[in-house]
């Protein structure tokens, strides 16, 4: 897992009256999943494209770990990235085993490891390696593509996953499903992500933190709960639907929500909601069962509790604007 951290990055094309990034100084905790949000142009895509140098900032620092990147070599760096578009980019010339040791092929990998990793990969993305290693880009689906990109990505082990709109060209149903993975393999591998995407619903089911953008400037950047909740100004509130806070509980996980667990806590009497459950699974498990408190848990382990008023009073639900 790494650190990065944007430390007043400008970018100005020749010719451009105004820069594309203008000023982005944040950092990104070590594995978290950031998800990039804001209108067409507004510079996302071109700040994802920094971090890994295929652009260079017109001034500004991007740190890596605490490593200015353009004190890295290029090679060394990328190899350090995972890197996942909207159209999969697979080599459409290679088979699916192929593709995904391209990376480590290029790190000196033996054929015994790198065989093992394309296994390992496909199995982790839920393609069984039998039926889907020797089979061209031609032969899958657009979601099965998307899986054996982000398998690709994957395979040198990177401390950092850069994702641009990577599921913008698939069907509805398939960029659900999409999603659930990304949490599903996040929450087991622990990636620093930075995700690239134009659907609000899509971060906010995603995110630990939004990072919105307006103009090449930083408007907020804080947890999708805090966000909606207190939204930084009108244009934040408008971007996210700040006002249909039912149906944004919906897509928040419960950890984005829930408080530390107080001293001589007893959690014996008390409903239970897993973190990764949503807002408004847990509001519904309130009101059925009219406690006043959830335990909230991971693999059995009481992590935060969750309270209707929290939910209520943090969410505004039924209060007036």
């Amino acid at each position: 897992m790494s650190t990065i951290r944007f430390e007043q990055v400008f970018l100005k094309f020749p010719g451009a009256s105004h820069p594309v990034v203008n000023g982005c100084t944040c950092e990104i905790e070590a594995g978290q999943l950031v998800v990039i949000l804001g209108p067409s142009g507004c510079g996302k895509t071109t700040l994802l494209k920094m971090v890994n140098r295929l652009y260079e900032p017109t001034s500004g620092t991007i740190y890596l770990d605490g490593t200015n990147i353009r004190q890295l070599k290029v090679t060394e760096l990328r190899r350090q990235i995972g890197y996942v578009i909207q159209q999969s980019g697979l080599f459409p010339h290679m088979t699916v085993a192929q593709n995904i040791a391209v990376v480590p092929k290029l790190l000196g990998w033996s054929r015994v490891q790198y065989q093992q990793r394309v296994d390992e990969l496909l199995t982790l993305v839920e393609l069984p390696p039998e039926a889907y290693r020797n089979r061209y880009p031609s032969q899958l689906s657009g979601g099965q593509q998307q899986r054996v990109g982000l398998a690709r990505a994957l395979a040198g082990d990177p401390k950092v996953m850069l994702m641009d709109e990577p599921f913008g060209a698939i069907d509805a149903i398939t960029r659900e499903t999409l999603q659930d993975e990304i949490l599903r393999l996040q929450r087991q591998l622990k990636k620093t992500i930075l995700f690239v995407s134009h659907d609000v619903e899509e971060a906010l089911r995603l995110a630990d933190k939004l990072m919105i953008l307006r103009s090449g400037q930083i408007v907020q950047f804080d947890t999708p709960f805090n966000i909606l909740t207190r939204p930084a100004d009108a244009f934040v509130h408008e971007l996210v639907g700040a006002d249909d806070m039912v149906r944004q509980l919906s897509l928040l996980r419960v950890e984005t929500a829930m408080s530390p667990v107080p001293q001589n806590y007893q959690s014996g009497s008390d409903r239970a909601i897993a973190q990764h459950d949503n807002l408004r699974e847990a509001l519904s498990l309130l009101l059925r069962t009219g406690a006043e408190t959830l335990s909230v848990v991971n693999d059995g382990k009481v992590v935060g509790i969750l309270t209707l008023s929290s939910i209520r009073d943090s969410a505004r639900i039924g209060a007036n604007r």
